[in-house]
């Protein structure tokens, strides 16, 4: 694990090119790159060659649109003043093609504040037409100071060198440091859903602090967002995680912008990155057709899978005060609720189901067991004598269904991955085992395993048809 302290701010204000510059530097797209100022809000981090966390931020001195409130633009700049005050090196990045600006000259007030040492990147030297403008920028005062091309990455090498050599050797690990090294990797955790249904406000309740930006405006959170957290247990263990914060998932027809299309594709790789996906539903609103959706994305992806239920506190707060039509307890109308949701995602591998309330506190450590259980169910070996056993079982309480004059047929079975399951089932022939057929096998698997929220794949490998002499 890299030490905190060797940590670098991108900084500077809005549209400049910093997130294509953490993108050119990281060597892979993780932050959204668009002309459109203001995109990138919360902190994004990632570690570079195992050298130090480099740390993307939201563009300072941003004004109140339509699309960027001032509430929303207050945020991201405490967001700023947070990964400035942990970083130990600062890149003051600049548009070579826009010239010294005043926000510059008040970015590069508020860099000097901190006097930590900062890089001046002079960013857009794609045309020797603007290369006359580079000059204007030494009056700013900084005395490292690099010119480069984020968009074609020009001089990107010599400033990595210039990180390196200004952050110094990185140090050897300590015992502790080592010992950590060997343990698991950290458990991937995958907040994701509708916009606006509190998966921030559930991070930070998780987090104990105003780690991201939280907003009643739907959508302010673009980009995929890392965040570790180590967890004591109640057995004196640690649990080690990592919390990806996503942004919400539209509908197709409400995807407008290209900024929207791009959230929605990196909102998708996160879950695929994920060990254990958690799709976040308003309590006040129950399922929606898009729910349904990013639960069966979840489940093609072979994730595991909680359902949370958040603002139950509307719920609880209600029953405080009278019971609601037809239920005379709180724990009466949570039953039905959690029929209906079963109803509803009849599909998924008869996963957890928890209820919370970011605003409130309520429930939140539940997500952290629920993850580390499914997560350790995901590692389980299974036997190859016992799953031939139980498939015969379930073959013969409910036989599938004849196909073309022919009935399905498994002549030998066995697991040969995980997380997801994959179970290679040898058949007769793959094209006759109807989707319900499946369906009804992969939920005999997880009741008999006892592999609750964990996604089964089965790939069938059929009998060859035997060549004509």
């Amino acid at each position: 694990m890299i030490d905190p302290s060797r940590s670098v701010a991108i900084v500077g204000r809005p549209n400049v090119g910093k997130s294509r510059l953490f993108n050119r530097l990281v060597g892979k797209r993780l932050s959204i790159v668009h002309d459109q100022p203001g995109v990138t809000r919360d902190v994004v981090m990632e570690e570079v060659q195992d050298n130090f966390i480099l740390m993307d931020t939201g563009g300072l001195g941003m004004k109140p649109t339509v699309m960027s409130t001032e509430e929303v633009n207050q945020a991201t700049e405490e967001q700023v003043d947070f990964a400035l005050e942990a970083a130990s090196l600062i890149l003051f990045v600049v548009d070579t093609q826009d010239g010294l600006t005043p926000q510059d000259e008040m970015v590069a007030k508020k860099l000097r504040k901190y006097g930590k040492p900062t890089v001046l990147v002079i960013n857009k030297i794609d045309s020797q037409k603007h290369s006359h403008l580079t000059n204007d920028f030494y009056r700013l005062g900084f005395k490292d100071t690099i010119s480069v091309s984020a968009e074609h990455g020009t001089n990107a090498e010599e400033l990595l060198d210039k990180i390196f050599y200004l952050l110094g050797p990185v140090p050897e690990p300590s015992s502790d440091e080592t010992e950590l090294r060997s343990l698991k990797s950290r458990i991937r955790i995958c907040f994701t859903g509708r916009p606006n249904v509190g998966k921030s406000s559930l991070t930070n309740k998780l987090l104990k602090a105003d780690r991201l930006i939280v907003s009643d405006m739907p959508g302010t959170t673009r980009d995929s967002i890392l965040v570790n957290l180590d967890y004591e247990a109640p057995d004196n263990t640690s649990w080690h995680f990592q919390l990806i914060d996503t942004a919400g998932l539209r509908p197709r027809s409400k995807v407008k912008t290209s900024v929207d299309y791009f959230s929605g594709l990196r909102t998708i790789q996160s879950i695929e990155s994920a060990d254990v996906a958690f799709l976040i539903i308003d309590a006040l609103e129950g399922i929606t057709k898009l729910d349904k959706k990013i639960a069966g994305d979840i489940l093609e992806v072979g994730r595991g899978l909680v359902i949370v239920v958040n603002k139950w506190d509307f719920a609880l707060k209600k029953f405080a005060v009278e019971p609601l039509e037809g239920y005379e307890t709180e724990a009466d109308f949570r039953k039905e609720f959690v029929k209906a949701i079963r109803k509803e995602l009849f599909f998924l591998p008869d996963s957890p189901i928890i209820f919370t309330s970011a605003t409130e506190g309520y429930g939140i450590d539940e997500i952290l067991r629920r993850a580390k259980a499914i997560f350790d169910r995901m590692q389980k070996k299974l036997s190859t004598g016992r799953i031939n056993k139980v498939l015969q079982e379930l073959m013969e309480k409910q036989k599938p269904h004849v196909v073309h004059g022919r009935r399905f047929k498994v002549y030998y079975a066995l697991q040969v991955a995980n997380n997801p399951f994959r179970i290679r089932i040898y058949c007769n022939q793959e094209m006759r085992l109807e989707d319900s057929y499946k369906r009804y096998l992969e939920t005999g698997f997880n009741d008999a395993f006892q592999l609750n929220g964990c996604p089964i794949k089965f790939d069938l490998i059929g009998k060859k048809p035997r060549e004509k002499s």
